[in-house]
């Protein structure tokens, strides 16, 4: 007896195509940057009423509470314990190291000076990428993010007058840590909601960002402004949370050498902010040295992974 083999087969499940993926991914990375480039003129507006110190602790505190909300709405599981010391990682670098070292830095920086160093953000991701998870971008790729990075040593230089500043150190470290954070939560990313990998991060630092928010209310003096309201609010809900939820979600997708040059448009948005919001006056290097950059992301974003 002939066995039927035409069954009738079941209808097709749409699924996304990887161009599709990418592109929802580089939506969702690009997004991030749009949030992170306002955090530097929201800081800039919350220094008005708030220390440095203060600023950041508070800024934690009403971000892990937002995040913590989320994760008791949707029920979150606890992460694995193997994913801990990842979490400490972004923790370190995105919710603590980063945060305090740049606004100590704009304390006496410019958001304009501050914006293009931030530049070289994209090359030190791309190059700690490497050296953690292995991937191997092409020499295209690497040509064009030193040239993005070349440009940014350069204005540094040329603003600081050949030396550098107590600033620019700042910035400095605040790159390394930044980066660190965003290798660890991009690789995260992938095994778990990016969303969730922050939110984690964020309540991991409560029992830390609570007492050190209390201590530094108690001790610099708060002058409650709209400007340094709106700056607090931004950097804990914009900049703190939910940009870093699409920016991880951008890096699963597309990978984290990709998406991290993205954020050579970082400085150039950062640049428009600041004169809109804050009045600050641009010397003609920092929007050509942004330009430059930018033309930048194309190379890479087009270059062979």
């Amino acid at each position: 007896m002939k066995t039927q083999s035409s069954a009738i087969a079941p209808a097709p499940i749409a699924v996304s195509t990887p161009s599709a993926s990418r592109s929802v991914g580089t939506l969702q990375a690009a997004l991030g940057v749009v949030a992170f480039s306002l955090t530097f003129p929201a800081t800039a507006w919350g220094l008005e009423g708030f220390g440095p110190w203060s600023l950041v602790a508070v800024r934690s505190v009403l971000a892990a509470l937002i995040a913590g909300g989320c994760l008791l709405a949707v029920g979150a599981p606890v992460p694995a314990r193997r994913h801990w010391a990842g979490l400490a990682v972004v923790a370190a670098g995105v919710v603590i190291g980063f945060p305090m070292l740049t606004t100590l830095a704009l304390r006496t920086s410019t958001t304009a000076h501050a914006a293009v160093v931030v530049g070289l953000l994209p090359l030190t991701t791309a190059l700690l990428s490497a050296l953690r998870m292995g991937t191997r971008p092409s020499r295209t790729f690497w040509l064009a993010a030193l040239a993005g990075a070349g440009a940014v040593v350069a204005f540094t230089v040329q603003q600081s007058g050949g030396a550098l500043s107590t600033a620019d150190l700042y910035l400095f470290g605040a790159l390394l840590v930044c980066a660190a954070g965003y290798t660890e939560g991009g690789r995260l990313a992938r095994v778990m909601p990016g969303w969730q990998v922050i939110g984690w991060a964020l309540v991991l630092c409560l029992p830390l960002s609570v007492p050190a928010a209390a201590v530094a209310l108690a001790h610099e003096p708060v002058a409650l402004t709209g400007h340094s309201v709106a700056g607090l609010l931004w950097v804990a809900a914009g900049s703190q949370f939910l940009g870093l939820v699409v920016w991880y979600r951008g890096m699963a997708a597309i990978g984290i050498p990709k998406a991290s040059q993205l954020q050579l448009a970082q400085p150039l948005l950062t640049l428009v902010w600041s004169v809109l919001l804050l009045g600050e006056h641009l010397t003609p290097a920092a929007p050509l040295t942004a330009a430059a950059v930018l033309v930048c992301i194309a190379v890479t974003q087009r270059a062979r992974g």
